[in-house]
């Protein structure tokens, strides 16, 4: 967009919406976009977003290769959504996982690091997923085993809708704990589906002893954040010195629980969405639980030998609404309402705390909840007026980013 006519969007845009929801001045961001949702961050705060990008093909390989070629429009339009929000952490949902993390790498490399307001991640990880990941299991009972419906999570190939971290400070790579094996059924209470008329479970036991609880993955990444005063500029790459000097350890807790549709009225993937979603509630609240056991073997929930209260944020497309939809929302109003969590219900001037359009029905699906420990500066979600520059690119995709600012620890 040429400088004239961004400063025309801009006049325009702040006439129209001189008081935003979040009670801050409307402000333009980088490359001129301007939103209620671009508000400045002190630097004396951390700014963690969850961002739904949609970046998914028909096979694998293709978004890649779209990325690759080099002027993706879609991916161009979401990066200037991110160039224009610039969170210190990052979570994408539905971006491609391949083992040598190519299209992160892609997406990272050739559209978030260029452009005129080019934003640098240092530290990056493209999160393994359940989805297209086929079993040796008849999930849905057709007599043959092929994709997408008996994946361990619905999808056409291996690595759909996964997720993947981008982060300004350093990740422990050594402390991550990934949940993609965890079976459903050592869960205590676990939702089993059963038919509604005869009672009868959906599953056969041998498929429900063996059914993954998570559609994609439920990982605990700790972020490494320097203490106040420390922090280094966006895209300097000497966060890396700055760990030594870091006093806190935020979990990133990170997730894209199965929508709670395509099923039928033995609402399995309801009662799947409800259980993931679960997990973190139980997760935050039973740090000696015997019956939480990670990927390596390790039994517990969240815990740190630094602290009786580790301090999360609990973030990603969670595809439930405690107030509306198909979910079944207790899973999320139990999780919104545990006192280890604060849901500071980032808002937009026009459309509340919605975060995605699906045809007509704007919903709230997008979560950024950081633990009650953590203080709360102000919070967004990006989705300004259709007419302005940024309200054009947000359509890249049917979700809106959530973005959180937390006050960064100190050294005491």
């Amino acid at each position: 967009m040429n400088s004239r006519l961004a400063l025309m969007v801009s006049f325009i845009y702040i006439a129209m919406f001189q008081t935003a929801a979040i009670g801050q001045d409307i402000k333009t961001g980088p490359n001129n976009l301007t939103t209620e949702s671009t508000v400045e961050k002190s630097s004396n705060s951390v700014r963690v977003a969850s961002f739904n990008v949609s970046l998914y093909g028909k096979a694998s390989g293709d978004v890649a290769e779209r990325l690759l070629a080099g002027d993706d429009s879609q991916s161009n339009d979401l990066a200037s959504v991110i160039q224009s929000v610039r969170p210190d952490i990052l979570l994408l949902c539905e971006i491609d996982h391949e083992l040598d993390g190519r299209t992160l790498d892609a997406f990272a490399d050739g559209y978030l690091e260029k452009g005129n307001d080019p934003l640098e991640y240092p530290h990056c990880w493209s999160i393994p997923t359940n989805t297209g990941l086929l079993g040796l299991l008849d999930l849905d009972a057709d007599g043959d085993v092929e994709l997408p419906t008996d994946a361990h999570g619905f999808g056409q190939y291996p690595g759909q809708y996964a997720m993947a971290v981008l982060s300004r400070f350093p990740i422990d790579r050594e402390a991550i704990r990934t949940f993609q094996t965890f079976r459903w059924s050592t869960m205590p209470g676990a939702l089993r589906p059963a038919h509604p008329t005869t009672g009868e479970s959906y599953y056969s036991d041998n498929v429900w002893n063996s059914l993954r609880l998570s559609s994609k993955n439920l990982a605990d990444v700790p972020i490494l954040i320097p203490t106040s005063g420390s922090a280094p500029t966006p895209g300097d790459e000497s966060v890396e010195s700055n760990e030594s000097n870091r006093s806190h350890v935020l979990h990133l807790l990170a997730s894209h629980p199965t929508p709670p549709v395509f099923d039928g009225a033995e609402d399995r993937n309801g009662k799947r969405n409800h259980d993931e979603i679960r997990f973190w509630n139980e997760y935050i609240s039973q740090p000696e639980a015997d019956w939480i056991v990670d990927d390596t073997g390790a039994v517990g929930g969240l815990s740190d030998p630094d602290t009786k209260q580790p301090s999360f944020v609990i973030a990603g497309d969670l595809n439930s609404d405690p107030k509306q939809g198909d979910s079944l929302r207790s899973g999320i109003a139990n999780l919104i309402s545990n006192p280890r969590v604060q849901d500071p219900q980032p808002t937009s001037s026009q459309h509340g705390i919605n975060t995605a359009k699906f045809g007509r029905n704007e919903i709230r699906v997008d979560y950024v909840l950081p633990s009650s420990n953590l203080h709360v500066v102000r919070s967004g979600v990006v989705w300004p007026d259709v007419q302005t520059e940024l309200g054009k690119r947000i359509r890249a995709t049917d979700h809106r980013m959530v973005w959180v600012d937390i006050e960064k620890p100190t050294a005491n």
